[in-house]
């Protein structure tokens, strides 16, 4: 895409050069993209509409009788559709009337189930269809100045409501406590909600890098990982800290350090042009270097926008390059069994001649 250029003219000049005529967009986070349409869908399998977007005309949003009056206010520029008889028969009727032939579909987010409905009213009116995994996502992964911004706000917000729960904090309180009064201050704050199920995780609980809060009580002295996002304008963020009440210990202040110094290698090597592999390898030489390399497991990070786990990753297997606009997470960390975890998490704009670290807060980071 070019700079010029909008998505949905981007996306049209990719139906017309592989000779398609017509995209079908149900992943909802690529439906508001396109179309600044909000509503949510309730489960994979209920959806609050779709999109068709005809290489050349108008593009259309198809829903039911629910969300009329949103879509209609928030998808400027799309002809609102109802199908009281359900999507499939809609398309049945619209397809032919504009003539598509060759219609592109989300294969990576479809059901097999509907697919199945879909192919047999396609072979019925004589449609190939074209299964497409990421022709949305390709435009999302580098933000625009107004994204930027809108992740930028998310992530102001994010650190606000830790830095009010991490005053509160005290010896007694259980995890599934504190995960709940994160939740609550994000919404009394503003946010929609969080953009995960956020993480608390006391002393051996820290070593599970995805841990479910559980009514294990902090104790004084212990790490506590607490991993926490929120949706703020539909734009997510994502951040970790591992906080000790009262004094660390040598060994927790020896990992922190740890994991801080291979955080800022992995940041040192964000920039455009190189791959996500390379930075991932950057952060894990740390790590591998002060002999933990096999208690860190999981990749050094993932793009956030408006889903918070989508497109760069920065892992061992991903081999294409980054590029400017790009956000990333930076999060490594070392997890050892009935011992407990470290890890940190900041959250970066890539730019050509390196990054613009979007977290201010320094909790713990600068021991």
């Amino acid at each position: 895409m070019t700079k010029t250029d909008s998505p949905l003219a981007a996306i049209r000049r990719t139906l017309r050069r592989r000779k398609l005529d017509a995209l079908l967009v149900g992943q909802p986070q690529n439906r508001r993209y396109l179309s600044g349409y909000r509503a949510a869908d309730t489960s994979i399998n209920e959806s609050s509409g779709v999109l068709l977007i005809p290489a050349a005309g108008d593009p259309f949003l198809f829903t039911d009788s629910r969300f009329d009056l949103q879509a209609a206010a928030e998808a400027t520029g799309f002809e609102v559709r109802l199908y009281p008889r359900g999507l499939l028969a809609l398309l049945e009727t619209m397809l032919p009337r504009l003539g598509v032939r060759r219609l592109a579909f989300e294969s990576h987010y479809l059901l097999h189930a509907t697919f199945q409905k879909l192919a047999k009213m396609a072979a019925r009116q004589r449609v190939e269809l074209v299964p497409f995994t990421d022709l949305v996502e390709r435009l999302r992964v580098r933000k625009n100045a107004a994204e930027l911004a809108a992740i930028e706000q998310s992530v102001r917000l994010n650190e606000e409501v830790f830095r009010e729960i991490h005053q509160g904090l005290r010896p007694g309180m259980s995890e599934r406590q504190v995960a709940h009064a994160i939740e609550n201050c994000m919404r009394r704050k503003g946010a929609s909600g969080p953009s995960f199920d956020t993480m608390v995780a006391s002393g051996p609980n820290g070593a599970l890098p995805h841990a479910v809060p559980s009514e294990r009580l902090l104790r004084e002295g212990e790490p506590v990982v607490i991993d926490m996002g929120l949706v703020l304008a539909g734009y997510c963020s994502d951040m970790t800290r591992t906080v000790v009440l009262g004094t660390p210990d040598e060994k927790t202040v020896s990992l922190i350090r740890l994991v801080r110094k291979a955080q800022l290698a992995g940041l040192a090597a964000l920039k455009a042009g190189v791959t996500g592999r390379e930075v991932d390898r950057a952060a894990r030489t740390i790590i591998v270097g002060g002999g933990y390399g096999d208690r860190f497991g999981h990749g050094l990070g993932h793009g956030v926008g408006l889903a918070v786990h989508e497109a760069p990753s920065l892992n061992k297997r991903y081999h294409r390059r980054l590029a400017a606009g790009m956000v990333v997470t930076v999060e490594p960390g070392v997890y050892l069994p009935a011992w407990g975890g470290i890890r940190l998490e900041n959250m970066a704009v890539v730019t050509d001649n390196g990054h613009r670290l979007l977290n201010r807060d320094t909790t713990f980071l600068d021991i």
